[in-house]
């Protein structure tokens, strides 16, 4: 017999005195993300394309900045999903808090890039000179059957 499984507390449905924390997976401390310069020509988007062949880094658009997202875990997260160094955590995490933590988030990236071919096919529509065909033309229609 399968298990079912468990829906996730929503905000709204804290009882008083309890805390978010836990009923969180730790979302926030298994990435970081570093603002990028948008790409504006081909040298831009081979950086890019060479973050992308790193093993866990990806890239994505928010609000029309760039960022290079590396999915790591942070060395100080606990099994239960808490922070091994609270006392002494980095100042960024101090000025996170959970009134706008991502924990209920679902939001997708206005974009998002997770191998080097995507940002190549990206670059070459983007860079495309006037006229100009983007990737292979419309092949010919195939013949009607009768």
């Amino acid at each position: 017999m399968t298990e079912p499984i468990p829906q996730q507390t929503s905000r709204a449905q804290l009882q008083p005195g309890e805390v978010l924390c836990d009923y969180c997976t730790g979302r926030c401390c298994r990435y970081f993300a570093l603002p990028i310069d948008a790409p504006t020509e081909q040298a831009d988007f081979e950086y890019i394309r060479w973050y992308l062949l790193h093993d866990r880094a990806t890239v994505f658009t928010e609000d029309g900045q760039w960022y290079l997202l590396v999915h790591t875990t942070c060395k100080h997260l606990q099994p239960d999903n808490r922070c091994g160094i609270y006392a002494t955590r980095p100042q960024i995490c101090r000025e996170y808090s959970t009134d706008a933590c991502e924990y209920d988030d679902d939001f997708t990236y206005e974009r998002y890039f997770e191998t080097p071919e995507q940002i190549s096919e990206y670059a070459e529509a983007v860079l495309q000179k006037p006229g100009q065909e983007v990737r292979s033309p419309r092949p010919a229609l195939l013949p009607v059957l009768n």
